[in-house]
C-alpha cells in the first residue's frame, strides 16, 4: 500500500514502451493500433507487445477520445450470456443507447463472476464508458486502467471507483416473498441459496433470515447450490429428505434453482404446493414454463439496462445520475399455498 507521503507510481506511457522495446513511439502506435504489417517486422511487433505486457501499459482511451471525438460506444460487461436476465439488461441498455446515437458492445466475462480479463488487448476498441452488471467492482480491475467511467448495476454500494450505480431493491424482494409464505402459515423454511459469492446473493440471504427472525417458531436453514437446475434438485432433495420435521417451504435465490426444487419434490413423491411450497426470484420465462407456475419476484431487467445507459450518458455529460433503487414486485402463482395440516 502506498503511504500518504509517497506519490503513486507513475502510469506507464507509450514512451516507456518504446524505450523498453528499443523502438520509436511511432512504431509503438503502429503495433498497438494493429497497423504494423508491411511496416515493421514480426519480431519488432512481438518486442512491442512483450514490453506492453511487462510494463502493464494500457492506452489512455479517455484522452484519445478527447483528441479524436467520442466513439459513442459503451461496453456492457455481464457474468454470462446464458442467463435471460442479462439479455434483457442488454436490450434495455441498447434501446436507450440507440436513441442517443450510441452503440453497446456486449462482453461476457470469460470467468463468470471472477476477474474480467481486459478486452482491450485484443479488441483495441476505443470506448466512452463501461457498464457492468451483477459483478464486483474489484473484478473489473483490468478495465479500470482504461480510464473510463464505470457504471455498476446490481452491485455492492460500498464498491469504490464507480461513476454511478443502478441497483434493484433486492432485499425488499426477498422480504416480500418470505412475508408471503409466513402469512400463509409456513414456519419451517429451506433457503436454497446460490453458491455464487456475490453481493446480490448475499443480500438475499440476509433478507430471508431477517424476515424470519422474531417470528415465533419460524426457522430457516440455508442450503447452497450451484446455479443450475441439476444442482438445485440435488441440494433440495437432500434437504427435504433430511431427518427431522420436513420443511414446508423452499425459498430459492433464482427461478432456475426453484425449478430444481420442484423436480426434487416430485422425485420424493411430494406435491407442489400441497406438500411443499416453492418460490423463485427473477421471473424468468422459466417461471411460467414449469407446472405449477412459480411464485417469484419480478425484476425489471430492461429498466435496469435503460437506467444504466442513462446513468452513463449523464456522467459523460457531467450531470448527476438518477439516484435510488428500482422497485421489484412479488408475483404470486400456483407454487405457493398454506402448509399441509398438522405440519
Amino acid at each position: 500500500m502506498t503511504s500518504a507521503s509517497q506519490p503513486a507510481p507513475a502510469r506507464p506511457t507509450s514512451r516507456d514502451v518504446a524505450r523498453a522495446a528499443g523502438v520509436s513511439q511511432a512504431t509503438v502506435s503502429l503495433v498497438l493500433g494493429d497497423k504494423w504489417r508491411g511496416r515493421v517486422s514480426e519480431a519488432t511487433a512481438e518486442r512491442v507487445r512483450s514490453a506492453t505486457q511487462d510494463l502493464g501499459y494500457r492506452p489512455n482511451l479517455a484522452a484519445r477520445s478527447l483528441r479524436l471525438g467520442r466513439t459513442r460506444t459503451a461496453l456492457l460487461v455481464v457474468p454470462a450470456l446464458t442467463n435471460e436476465f442479462f439479455a434483457r439488461v442488454y436490450a434495455g441498455a441498447a434501446a436507450v443507447a440507440a436513441e442517443h446515437g450510441f452503440g453497446v458492445v456486449l462482453y461476457p466475462s470469460p470467468d463468470g463472476t471472477g476477474p474480467a480479463r481486459d478486452p482491450f488487448a485484443s479488441a483495441r476498441a476505443a470506448l466512452d464508458g463501461v457498464i457492468a452488471s451483477s459483478m464486483a467492482a474489484d473484478a473489473l480491475g483490468a478495465l479500470h486502467g482504461a480510464d473510463l467511467p464505470l457504471v455498476m448495476l446490481d452491485s455492492d454500494p460500498a464498491d469504490t471507483g464507480v461513476a454511478a450505480r443502478v441497483n434493484l431493491d433486492i432485499a425488499d424482494g426477498m422480504r416480500q416473498v418470505t412475508d408471503h409464505l409466513l402469512a400463509l402459515g409456513h414456519r419451517r423454511f429451506i433457503h436454497l441459496a446460490s453458491a455464487i459469492d456475490s453481493w446480490t446473493f448475499a443480500v438475499r440471504a440476509r433478507a430471508v433470515h431477517d424476515a424470519v427472525q422474531g417470528v415465533p417458531s419460524a426457522v430457516v436453514r440455508t442450503v447452497p447450490a450451484a446455479l443450475d437446475v441439476r444442482a438445485g434438485r440435488e441440494a433440495a432433495e437432500q434437504a427435504l429428505a433430511a431427518p427431522g420435521p420436513r420443511p414446508t417451504a423452499i425459498i430459492c435465490d433464482d427461478d432456475i434453482l426453484a425449478a430444481g426444487a420442484c423436480k426434487a419434490a416430485r422425485r420424493l413423491g411430494l406435491r407442489v404446493p400441497d406438500d411443499v411450497s416453492v418460490t423463485g426470484f427473477d421471473d424468468l420465462a422459466l417461471a411460467t414454463a414449469v407446472e405449477p407456475e412459480l411464485t417469484t419476484v419480478r425484476l425489471p431487467a430492461e429498466q435496469v439496462g435503460e437506467r444504466g445507459m442513462t446513468a452513463l450518458l449523464a456522467v459523460l455529460d457531467g450531470r448527476p445520475a438518477e439516484p435510488g433503487s428500482l422497485p421489484v414486485h412479488l408475483v404470486v402463482r400456483g407454487s405457493s399455498a398454506p402448509p399441509p395440516p398438522r405440519s
